[in-house]
């Protein structure tokens, strides 16, 4: 009986061993896509470790912002939408997974702003852009210097500013109304950003856009011209480079 058991606990503990030196393989084998920008092959590998390891964080969290980073490439609106909600499906595991984490709140937050991009219903869309802003708040309540978050709400005061009178007359007969977006708020958690987040470009993009719509031509240059000198760290920074580039020129 005793010899039994001592079999079962070391063949336990060899599974347990291979398993984790699966996941290890597997994540290294995913990072290794992702510096080729081979998005959806990395996808598949973060899915992989999840069959082996459900409650993997690294993975769930790669899968979500995978998901949503080659869903917003897609040309067709049904496709965005099946990236999208396998994002937010992956994003409400996590939650289950760590909800005391502001990581997921953040990730909570980036799901929500992806799936106002294909939800035609206006009023699920204003319940998504509530969504977006109460858990970034979330995130930067547990941590007030997770530079992704920071983002998503800078990102948010600046896309809030260019509503249209209509959507704004939605947010507020639908829910009494959100805080009025401000651009210095915007400018505020953009700059907050770039201290914790020094190479995500897109927030750089963002960044220098909020400054010309301020009429601040010095500061959106000087955003721009450090967008140039940035390295190409995922797939989408080689659109938001270019697309820096361009400002730039039309600037000088």
């Amino acid at each position: 009986m005793v010899m039994k058991k001592l079999i079962f606990i070391v063949l336990i503990n060899f599974i347990t061993a291979a398993n984790a030196q699966d996941i290890s393989t597997l994540l290294k084998e995913a990072s290794n896509f992702e510096l080729k920008f081979n998005e959806t092959e990395a996808l598949d590998k973060y899915k992989e470790v999840i069959v082996i390891e459900p409650s993997n964080y690294k993975a769930l969290q790669n899968i979500i912002e995978l998901s949503c980073s080659i869903g917003s490439r897609e040309k067709k609106v049904n496709d965005k939408r099946l990236y999208y909600e396998s994002a937010l499906a992956y994003a409400n595991r996590i939650f289950i997974i760590d909800s005391t984490n502001a990581n997921t709140y953040y990730l909570l937050a980036m799901v929500s702003g992806k799936l106002t991009e294909v939800e035609t219903e206006n009023k699920k869309k204003v319940n998504l852009v509530k969504d977006i802003k109460e858990y970034a708040d979330k995130s930067l309540a547990i941590n007030p210097n997770h530079g992704l978050a920071n983002f998503i709400l800078g990102k948010w005061h600046f896309e809030m500013l260019d509503l249209s009178w209509f959507k704004k007359l939605a947010v507020k007969t639908l829910y009494g109304g959100l805080p009025e977006p401000s651009l210095e708020k915007c400018i505020f958690y953009l700059e907050k950003c770039k201290k914790q987040e020094p190479y995500f470009v897109y927030n750089y993009l963002t960044l220098a856009k909020a400054y010309k719509e301020d009429n601040n031509a010095v500061k959106a240059i000087e955003t721009l011209k450090l967008i140039t000198k940035l390295p190409k760290r995922c797939f989408d920074d080689i659109a938001y480079i270019d697309e820096g580039k361009r400002m730039l020129e039309a600037e000088q």
